[in-house]
């Protein structure tokens, strides 16, 4: 008898052992799913939230020709009221999704977190909430003093509701932005084609569209045994020359690291699925892609974006090159676009254009209007068919580059019933190395964001050649020799730089 309670004691203590060992795991597993199912109605707040040390490096580097900032604190009751009416204005200009991108960048700052005590004093913030406007670079180390007569930052003295804050700014902006607007339908869009400043805006763009291309290269797995060299090509082209200093760095640094991910025999191993690392390459940085257009933004959602802004990367790259790069970087584009651009019939009526290119490319110059007269010969087939479908952006049609109001003077006879136009073939040059040079990174210059970017200065990075790098025959002496050097340089800076995240003291590149 005695037995069987001993029996029964032992199975009850180990009931209760269990017991007290799942049922923790089940509440708490109860706990994540009523959690899950709390936040699933909630959205991400559009203000940026912004303190004492980001806020400076936020502003230098957006590209939101105004800004609006409201100081607050998170214990005030009237500041967590007023959070729904900001929130539904900064939906419209903030984020991936917003309706009127890249205009006004909408962000806040918590005046109770001691963190930003030093940043709210020197705005002489007053009271909760407080909203300031101005451009982004005034705020970089800006101040608002009440005692000044002119401060170049103001204060928005209408802002108790959402309708009035979009009204204060409507009569900023002399625009007509409603809190109902949905995506794409944006008034203020224009082709603008006489403003050339319009140009300044696409360096952000550019950065866009070299990170969509190379989220599409990654994602469809276009990186073949094949197609590995002409990759290595463009990339030490992008690391020379693009006009971001970001994209330049992020290119030199895949480049170092390109035989590790992608070695010669990698195929031939079947490694492709584990390399995990490249999935999460940033080819322009961590806050690149943005998810929105800037110059090159359509009117409608299917139009202009990606397309645009490849152009304009592939136009800023060829007034950027030297003369002996010139063979060299029309092998680098034509072998890109024929190997990566997934847009088959695009694809194929450019490399049709390349491979009917009978002789090398001596200078920068000739192939500089090569890829303007090309890029207009691909104006005039989609502007045909374009008008025989409907398809195209009614505020941007296909045209004719550069349109007279922006450089009469590329122009000598322009016959508009035959539709020919004898072309000023140094002036289109002069325009072309302007419009896509200067102009192109002149926001950038201005904003201080990319760095010493001077002519002369070139490219502070050094970029590591791979054991795969191949000079097209043909090419310049000078490519040649570089090339060389590359590769013989290659195996010491690996060694030294590998390791380490980020290259300090970047050398120039001028011939690859």
């Amino acid at each position: 008898m005695s037995g069987m309670y001993l029996h029964l004691g032992l199975f009850l203590c180990i009931l209760f052992v269990r017991c007290s060992a799942t049922l923790p795991s089940s509440f708490a597993s109860r706990r994540s799913i009523l959690r899950e199912v709390k936040s699933e109605g909630n959205h991400p707040d559009y203000a940026v939230e912004l303190n004492g040390t980001n806020f400076d490096a936020v502003f230098k580097d957006t590209p939101a020709t105004f800004a609006v900032v409201e100081f607050f604190a998170h214990w005030c009751p009237a500041c967590r009221n007023y959070k729904p009416h900001y929130e539904k204005v900064a939906r419209l200009f903030n984020g991936p999704d917003a309706v009127h991108p890249g205009i006004i960048l909408m962000t806040r700052v918590d005046c109770a977190s001691k963190i930003n005590t030093k940043l709210c004093d020197k705005f002489s913030v007053g009271h909760y909430p407080m909203l300031f406007w101005s451009t982004p670079s005034k705020f970089v180390g800006g101040n608002w003093d009440p005692k000044q007569e002119k401060n170049d930052i103001s204060v928005i003295d209408d802002a108790r509701t959402a309708d009035r804050l979009l009204g204060w700014i409507n009569k900023q902006l002399g625009s007509s932005f409603g809190l109902d607007d949905q995506k794409f339908q944006n008034e203020l869009i224009s082709s603008n084609v006489s403003d050339p400043g319009q140009i300044a805006r696409a360096i952000y763009d550019v950065e866009e569209a070299t990170s969509t291309a190379f989220d599409i290269i990654l994602e469809h797995k276009m990186i073949k045994a094949e197609t590995r060299a002409s990759l290595i090509k463009f990339l030490q082209l992008l690391a020379a020359h693009h006009p971001s200093r970001r994209c330049r760095k992020g290119t030199a640094e895949f480049l170092v690291s390109f035989d590790d991910l992608y070695p010669t025999d990698f195929w031939s191993t079947k490694q492709e699925d584990d390399k995990i690392s490249i999935k999460n390459l940033r080819i322009c940085g961590k806050d690149v892609p943005r998810g929105y257009w800037m110059f090159c933004r359509g009117s409608k959602n299917e139009t202009r974006g990606f397309s645009c802004g490849l152009w304009v990367l592939m136009h800023s790259l060829s007034v950027r090159i030297e003369d002996g790069e010139s063979q060299f970087t029309f092998n680098a584009i034509c072998d890109f676009v024929h190997n990566f651009f997934i847009c088959e019939e695009c694809r194929q009526h450019f490399y049709k254009m390349c491979s009917s290119v009978s002789s090398p490319f001596n200078t920068a110059r000739d192939f500089a209007l090569w890829l303007w007269s090309t890029h207009n010969k691909v104006n005039e087939r989609l502007l045909k068919e374009e008008a025989s479908l409907g398809t195209a952006d009614p505020n941007f049609p296909k045209t004719i580059w550069p349109p007279n109001q922006l450089c009469a003077s590329c122009y000598l006879v322009s016959d508009e019933k035959s539709n020919k136009i004898e072309w000023n073939q140094d002036e289109v040059f002069k325009f072309l190395t302007d419009y896509y040079g200067k102009t192109l990174a002149s926001l950038y210059k201005n904003r201080n964001i990319g760095g010493n970017d001077g002519a002369e200065g070139g490219v502070e990075d050094l970029i590591a050649a791979t054991n795969a790098i191949v000079v097209p025959v043909g090419a310049a002496l000078a490519i040649a020799v570089a090339s060389c050097a590359f590769g013989a340089l290659a195996c010491y800076w690996r060694s030294q730089q590998k390791s380490r995240k980020y290259f300090h003291h970047l050398h120039s590149l001028k011939n690859i």
